[in-house]
């Protein structure tokens, strides 16, 4: 559903590409967190450790248990590595990943030993603080999927000067764009300066280009306009950012909240936002493809409703309202389809004719950033502003904040257990 960006290495990297990230050096001593050096906080690392777990059917039950993977609760069996887990991002899209834990396996990243709670998965960087994995040294900085938690213990395999995917038994048939951590000194999109974007976007705006594309290639279903639900969320404005680098492209309309209408709009890459309750002010006639990203039943009825027959394509991609999620079942016009994007990823990175192979999707996705990144960036109007928090209790309360709906769509969080 939501996945890394492939510059993290899991297809190879792009030279051409590698020489155009300004100020990007090949290799660099790895600081840690806000620029501490890993030494210096060995203290802090080398405990008991701690996890957020959440109850598998009760998402606002929420308990700070024991990282089972730290080092005071098992020690490393041959071909292991431990990583600390310095700081991580938290979005929508990861309430989007416990709303489809069990339907989508996001629960079995990271099992906790009571099978009825879980660990959200989050993305962020870790560092590697003890290694019994030939090809994999303590002090190492790695970007990628990672437990809402202090530590984690992987089985490097496939490693390489980019990375490695962790082999551990329970991973193995997941999808493999989720498994691979890229070190960060030859991540030819890494920025020290841009940890916080990377974390908070990168993943994010890989689902964006990959909706966009998929879209594309089946000729936007023939409609004139897409209509995309929660539409200040950051998968969502990804997505009609891309959507509106297409000169001839299908006109990009957004539903928000009102509270975020302002901040949407003040984006510019839809042609129009509106407020969810002014749906019925779109033109019903014109074709459209609607793109789901709020989750919400009786809003997706509306939608249904309201263009029947014109509404082309129906795509779910994630659950923002969470608490509304719905069947699709019994609904006018097409029955709703959900977007995996690791299906996406494995028909571009394909050969010709509907493949670009590894480094032409690469290379694609990875100019699109650039520009996204510009505009996330401009600073006469930033589209993120970063906030930062560290501890189980600012964790725990900005996944709530998420959760409640009363995060600020301005802002990015990156956190620290």
């Amino acid at each position: 559903m939501i996945d890394g960006w492939l510059m993290n290495g899991a297809l190879g990297a792009s030279p051409p590409l590698r020489n155009r990230v300004a100020g990007v050096t090949a290799a660099r001593a790895p600081r840690g967190h806000a620029g501490v050096p890993l030494l210096r906080r060995l203290p802090m690392i080398l405990d008991a450790g701690s996890r957020v777990l959440v109850a598998r059917h009760d998402l606002h039950s929420v308990r700070i248990a024991p990282d089972s993977d730290a080092p005071a609760a098992r020690p490393l069996a041959d071909g292991q590595a431990r990583l600390a887990v310095e700081h991580f991002a938290l979005t929508s899209n990861n309430i989007t990943y416990a709303a489809f834990g069990d339907a989508m396996k996001y629960w079995q990243f990271f099992p906790a030993e009571d099978a009825a709670w879980g660990c959200i998965p989050v993305w962020g960087f870790a560092t590697v603080i003890e290694s019994r994995a030939a090809g994999v040294e303590a002090g190492q900085r790695l970007y990628g999927f990672l437990p809402m938690g202090t530590h984690l213990v992987v089985e490097p395999s496939r490693i390489g000067p980019l990375g490695f995917v962790d082999a551990a038994p329970h991973r193995r048939d997941l999808p493999a764009v989720y498994n691979h951590l890229a070190f960060c000194a030859h991540d030819p999109g890494y920025d020290p300066a841009q940890e916080a974007q990377q974390a908070v976007l990168r993943p994010l705006f890989t689902t964006s280009f990959l909706i966009d594309d998929f879209l594309d290639d089946n000729g936007f279903f023939g409609a004139r306009q897409v209509l995309l639900s929660s539409a200040s969320s950051k998968t969502a404005y990804g997505t009609a950012f891309c959507l509106a680098r297409r000169n001839a492209g299908p006109r990009v309309l957004g539903l928000s909240s009102p509270a975020n209408l302002e901040f949407t709009r003040s984006l510019g890459c839809y042609a129009e936002v509106l407020d969810y309750a002014d749906l019925a002010a779109i033109d019903p006639t014109a074709p459209t493809v609607y793109v789901d990203f709020a989750g919400n039943a009786a809003l997706r009825r509306a939608v249904h409703e309201h263009f029947a027959d014109t509404l082309t394509y129906s795509c779910s991609v994630g659950g923002t309202h969470w608490d509304e999620l719905g069947a699709g079942a019994g609904l006018p016009g097409p029955r709703p389809t959900l977007f995996f994007a690791p299906t996406q990823i494995k028909k571009r990175s394909g050969p010709p004719p509907d493949g670009w192979g590894a480094g032409g999707l690469q290379q694609r996705i990875a100019e699109a950033w650039l520009e996204f990144m510009q505009r996330v960036n401009d600073p006469q109007r930033p589209w993120l502003r970063i906030t930062q928090a560290r501890g189980a209790a600012a964790v725990e309360a900005a996944y709530r904040s998420l959760l409640e709906g009363r995060a600020d769509a301005r802002e990015g969080m990156m956190l620290a257990m």
